[in-house]
């Protein structure tokens, strides 16, 4: 698998999902926040299964 995530949007998803868990653990909102795995996984990895459904890319490099 190609990694489809630029530098900004990995950055992001992994510091959403660390908000997420973090308000979860200090119960702040619930265990639902423990979706932030999502995000932190997909940031870390590079690769994001919707934007390969969709056709998106946000990695600068090597496009095609």
């Amino acid at each position: 698998m190609k990694i489809n995530e630029g530098v900004f949007d990995r950055g992001l998803r992994v510091t959403a999902g660390l908000i997420l868990i973090g308000l979860s653990i200090s119960g702040t909102i619930g265990l639902w926040g423990y979706v932030g795995l999502i995000p932190l996984v997909t940031g870390a990895v590079g690769l994001c299964p919707i934007y390969s459904l969709l056709g998106i890319n946000t990695c600068p490099a090597r496009q095609g």
